[in-house]
This record gives structure tokens, C-alpha cells and sequence, in this order.
């Protein structure tokens, strides 16, 4: 078979339908290795993609405040070469099987992540392991790494979305990580040493926090057997390992205008919000998607389809490992910006004021129940799925449970957290492209 046929096989099979395990059994199996690795495994028969999730807690939660864009840098530095081989040779590997192997970091943690098939898992791991264990993280590729992430934050600078997002996170995650960008500024990557990148990765990646999943045509005892023979070995320290900051309450609302020569400006209100372990949780996502969540929303209504006033309008929840947030956001003509943010403002004051309809309700609660199979459509995203909700502590029969607790939610559950959360005056404002 041909390196394009098995290319092309691998990108079939990532979107075969999965066989989803019975309804109340947990999503997949756990188990705790003996050196702390917690390892997921989820069996699905006659998938021919195995799809491997090492996730370690050094995202950038865990960086030195000076040091912004470290688990960032680190975690793109991770396959770019090991004590066995240079990053070239590692892709030259995982491409000429058809995989792929990949490594990145984001707030809460850095993960690595493996698709192949599974007569090639072998090779996967072995490759895995290697990124795990012993990266160099070349001098060379450091360097190339950096003016990469800097052109890349520098060209983001020019989209008002991200400006916007950055800035209202730096107000609503006040003094928390958070509100730092994952990828840090220009100048802070540019201070970054291959120094401060090895403390980092060998301060935080440690078999006793890490989480590993395993998705596809692979039983538990293949599964265990085979990531034993490469990560058994790997000794966990005997020092605790290093633990990130919660979110602190949120700080007094702030506004904030950036000003840019556009002719449509992008607006974004946020304050903090509640994670998924709050039984809160899930009518605020119902009363958020009553809210802004599709063209059905009241915002859509009143902003886009009466008004003609946005280009775009949504409001949704953030929920994150040490902290949450929840956001409304409108594009709109510069012009008509005071007239949308009043608009706004009304619609969540009217939230927290008159019970939602039932026909809100039932459209809320069918779509949020209905989209939710496909969260785990492939082995990718049962992979991400399952680590996800072992990361954040939501047990492994999340799935089930978020589905009867959107299924409970009430009218008077909406109302009750839309006053918790949609008073007007408890968010914080971020206005880009405002020149008026």
C-alpha cells in the first residue's frame, strides 16, 4: 500500500462514526500505573485509527510571571528533536506510516498527541515516548521557533477578535494567568532562553501528573502493556508537583476602548462564571444559549434580525481548570456601537427579569443534548474528550450527566442564574475599533 493510500485511509477513518459504549457505562477505563501515570483507555472495536493524549499540567497557568509564552515555546520545541532524533527524522517517521504526531500548550496544560493505525501503534509510541523523555529542544530550532510565534502574534494583532479577546481577558482574569495570551507578546517570547525552556519542562512534565489516553481498536490490557514497556521506567519525583493559582474573585468591571481606523467595530463584555462542577453549570449554559447561541437566540433577534445592526452576535461560556468566564460579543458598524451595547445590556437585564419560554427552553435543551454525540464522533475527540474531563475532575460518566442535567433544567433555573450572571453591570467592556 502506497504512502498516499494509507494517508488517505487514516482520513477516512477519522470520520467513521464511533460504536458509543452503553449509555450509563463510564466512557472508558481508568487506572493508575504504578510510577502515577493515570491511563484512559477507550476500547472501540474495528476503528482502525488509535488515537494516543499525553497531557501534562504545564500549560501557561504554570509560568513564571516574567516568562510569558514558556509552556508555549516549550511545548512547540517538544518534537523538534530528541536524544535518538532530530525533528525532521521524527516526521519523516510518523508521515511514512500515515500518522501523525504533534505537541502544543494551552492554558492549563501541554499535551502531545498521536493518530496512527493501529498496526503502526508500536512506531507511535515509540515516537511518543521519545518526545516525552528525552527532548533536546535544539538551540537552532528555539530560535526558529521564536520568530515563528512572534510573526504569528504580530499578524494576530491585525484581527480585532483576538485584540478584543486579549484584552478582556486581561481585565476579567485580573492578576491571574489567564488573563496573559498562551502565546505570551513579542517581547517577552523574544527574552525566552533554551535555559528557561529545559527548567520548565523538567519543573512540570512528570509521570505522576500525567494523563494518558488511549481511543480505538486497542484493548485495555494491549494498551497498558504497550505504554508500561515505554513509560514504566519513568520515575516520579519525590517532591510535590507544582500546583497553579486559582481564579480569584473577579475584579470591579473595567472598560476599554481600543481604537482602530475599521469601519466595523467588535465588542466584548465578560465577567467571571462558574465551572462545570457547579451544579450552576448547566442552566447557564442553557440561559446562555437562550441568550446568543444561534440564529434562534434573542440576540440574534434583536441585534441582527430587527436591527440590522451586527454582522455577528453569540455569548457563551469559558470554562477552564482554575477559573471561568462568560462572554457576549457583537460585531457591528463603528456608528452603531452605543445602540448595540445598549442592546445588549437590555437583553441580559431582561434574562434575570421574565422567565424564558418554553418553547427557548425546549430549543436550548434539544440542541445542547442533541450536538453532544458530536463531541466523540471520532476517536480524536473521545481522546481530548476523556482526558478533558479527567483534567478538570468531572468523572468519567460526564457525558451522561451533563446530558439529565441539561435535561432537569427549569424556566426558574434560568432565571435564577441569569441574575447570578447577566447583570449588565457586573461585566467587564472591551471596544475595538471604536474611533468615534
Amino acid at each position: 500500500m502506497t504512502h498516499r493510500r494509507l494517508i488517505a485511509l487514516a482520513l477516512v477513518a477519522l470520520l467513521l462514526p464511533l460504536a458509543a459504549p452503553a449509555s450509563a457505562a463510564p466512557i472508558a477505563h481508568r487506572e493508575v500505573l504504578p510510577n502515577g501515570i493515570v491511563l484512559l483507555v477507550a476500547e472501540r472495536p474495528g476503528v482502525p485509527i488509535v488515537a494516543v493524549r499525553a497531557f501534562m499540567p504545564a500549560g501557561a497557568s504554570f509560568e513564571p510571571r516574567d516568562r510569558a509564552g514558556l509552556a508555549n515555546l516549550t511545548g512547540a520545541l517538544l518534537t523538534r528533536g530528541t536524544a535518538k532524533h532530530s525533528g525532521p527524522e521524527i516526521d519523516e517517521a510518523i508521515e511514512f506510516v500515515g500518522g501523525s504526531l504533534e505537541a502544543g500548550a494551552g492554558r492549563d496544560g501541554l499535551t502531545a498527541s498521536l493518530s496512527v493505525l493501529k498496526r503502526n501503534l508500536g512506531l507511535g509510541l515509540d515516537l511518543l515516548s521519545e518526545v516525552m523523555l528525552a527532548p533536546t529542544f535544539p538551540e537552532a530550532e528555539l530560535k526558529r521557533k521564536v520568530s515563528q510565534i512572534q510573526a504569528a502574534i504580530k499578524r494576530s494583532e491585525e484581527d480585532p477578535n483576538t485584540v478584543a479577546a486579549r484584552a478582556l481577558s486581561r481585565l476579567v482574569f485580573a492578576n491571574h494567568p489567564y488573563g496573559t495570551p498562551v502565546e505570551g507578546t513579542i517581547e517577552s517570547v523574544g527574552k525566552l532562553t533554551r535555559d528557561d525552556v529545559l527548567a520548565f519542562y523538567r519543573g512540570h512534565v512528570r509521570p505522576d501528573t500525567v494523563i494518558l489516553a488511549v481511543v480505538g481498536d486497542v484493548t485495555v490490557a494491549e494498551a497498558r502493556r504497550e505504554v508500561l514497556a515505554r513509560l514504566g521506567g519513568w520515575a516520579k519525583p519525590s517532591t510535590p508537583p507544582p500546583a497553579a493559582p486559582p481564579a480569584a474573585a473577579g475584579a470591579p468591571p473595567q472598560t476599554e476602548t481600543i481604537a482602530k481606523d475599521l469601519t466595523q467595530a467588535t465588542i466584548m463584555l465578560g465577567r467571571p462564571a462558574v465551572r462545570q462542577v457547579d451544579p450552576d453549570y448547566f442552566p447557564l449554559a442553557v440561559a446562555s444559549y437562550v441568550l446568543g447561541g444561534g440564529s434562534a437566540s434573542r440576540l440574534y433577534a434583536r441585534v441582527r434580525d430587527e436591527g440590522g445592526l451586527a454582522y455577528a452576535v453569540y455569548a457563551y461560556v469559558s470554562p477552564g481548570r482554575y477559573g471561568a468566564s462568560f462572554t457576549v460579543s457583537a460585531q457591528t458598524r463603528v456608528g452603531e456601537v452605543a445602540k448595540v451595547i445598549d442592546i445588549l445590556r437590555a437583553e441580559q437585564g431582561r434574562m434575570a427579569r421574565d422567565p424564558v419560554s418554553e418553547d427557548e427552553l425546549r430549543l436550548a435543551k434539544d440542541y445542547l443534548i442533541g450536538s453532544f454525540p458530536l463531541r466523540l464522533d471520532t476517536t480524536a475527540k473521545v481522546a481530548d474528550f476523556v482526558v478533558a474531563i479527567e483534567q478538570q475532575g468531572l468523572g468519567l460518566d460526564y457525558g451522561d450527566r451533563y446530558k439529565a442535567s441539561i435535561a432537569r433544567v427549569t424556566a426558574a433555573d434560568v432565571q435564577r442564574v441569569a441574575a447570578r450572571f447577566f447583570g449588565p453591570d457586573t461585566f467587564s467592556r472591551v471596544v475595538v475599533g471604536a474611533t468615534k
